[in-house]
């Protein structure tokens, strides 16, 4: 049984797609206060691959940190780190994740994009920033399967972002699993204050029910309005660390949805979700 039950395979054999909280900064990798801050995510994502129908033979993952005019893949074979946060520890920035990349895939997720119409390019310098490695580390440490990370697209559209993982789709089919890594919520200045748990908890409500929804046509039209939501907008002031999860979603096509993880770290409710 998957977390939070059900069945960890998903519907005709593909892989499923997930979107996933990635914590804040190296919260995985070091001490925080109070100490069990970050200790259910962290222990989630270590038992994550175990809930998956097989091995990834690749992992793409769209991160809430890297923001490009057009949907923009990394195409470089050895990918380097990104430390893209500010004024923690030391060793914080000797982490590595030496997973290789993925050229040739990179190329199939350009010509995938273009044939949906949507603008798509390349990056051969970009490595992973955090919202890749900290949880890879964790997911899959012994950073062996081929991991590319792809852009979310300037303007943040989600109508855009649904369609990009519609796009990407037929990859499920051939063993990638494909990751939207943020937050489902994003409020740097709410986090540990009073509001935020009962606004991150109003808009988790919503964000649960709609990824639940059994109509996925109706599940893509709410996703699309998701600024119309309850609190979304205290949730997500911008909207970056959730358009991740617009990406999974579209992926994940008409299969059904559920939330595999939730717990509540800096006064805030934060989720995961499984499409597939």
């Amino acid at each position: 049984m998957a977390p939070d039950g059900g069945d960890a395979t998903s519907s005709h054999g593909a892989m499923p797609t997930l979107f996933i909280p990635h914590g804040g900064g190296p919260c995985f990798f070091m001490d925080w206060s109070p100490a069990d801050t970050w200790t259910k995510m962290g222990d989630w994502l270590r038992g994550l691959a175990a809930t998956l129908p097989e091995t990834p033979k690749a992992i793409v993952v769209i991160s809430g940190h890297w923001e490009a005019p057009a949907f923009t893949v990394a195409t470089s074979a050895k990918p380097g780190m990104i430390y893209d946060y500010n004024n923690f520890p030391p060793h914080t920035y000797e982490l590595k994740y030496p997973a290789p990349g993925a050229p040739a895939l990179a190329a199939r997720i350009v010509e995938l994009l273009e044939a949906a119409g949507l603008p798509a390019a390349t990056d051969d310098e970009r490595g992973f920033d955090h919202g890749v490695f900290i949880p890879f580390m964790l997911v899959f440490p012994d950073a062996t399967i081929p991991v590319v990370p792809l852009s979310l697209k300037a303007g943040l559209d989600p109508e855009e972002h649904l369609a990009a993982g519609r796009a990407l789709a037929a990859l499920r089919e051939e063993g990638v699993l494909i990751v939207g890594s943020g937050m489902s919520y994003h409020n740097m200045r709410g986090f540990g204050s009073e509001a935020s748990k009962s606004q991150s908890e109003t808009f988790d409500r919503w964000l649960t029910e709609t990824v639940e929804e059994r109509d996925p046509a109706r599940r893509t039209e709410k996703l699309g309005h998701w600024a119309e939501a309850p609190a979304a907008r205290d949730a997500h002031p911008r909207e970056e660390h959730l358009l991740p999860l617009m990406v999974a979603a579209g992926a994940g096509g008409e299969d059904g949805a559920r939330r595999i993880f939730s717990d509540i770290a800096l006064n805030a409710r934060l989720s995961g979700y499984r499409f597939g």
